[in-house]
């Protein structure tokens, strides 16, 4: 593996950046409600459901962080599907 002075660099970003964590930790426990339905649930059993419980699964987690309610988000999205319309953004503000 050859490492730049550029990669090495990024590696010490929260040496240097003030707020920024030496951890991961965020992104474990972002993914550990997905690892755990998974290993309650034994996965799913084809690409279209496992697409499926990708997407909610991303859309739970981004509108729990931005303190949205899951519910109005899907069902505003069948509303939208229902009536041709464009779906909701999970994009923060909008």
């Amino acid at each position: 593996m050859v490492s730049t002075e550029a990669d090495q660099a990024h590696l010490w970003t929260f040496v240097y950046t003030e707020g920024v964590q030496p951890t991961n930790n965020l992104a474990e426990r972002d993914l550990r409600h997905a690892v755990i339905w998974r290993k309650t649930s034994f996965g799913t059993q084809s690409e279209d459901a496992s697409l499926f419980v990708a997407r909610i699964l991303t859309a739970v987690m981004s509108l729990r962080k931005q303190e949205r309610n899951v519910l109005d988000y899907l069902t505003a999205s069948v509303e939208a599907q229902l009536h041709g319309t464009p779906a909701p953004s999970l994009l923060p503000g909008t």
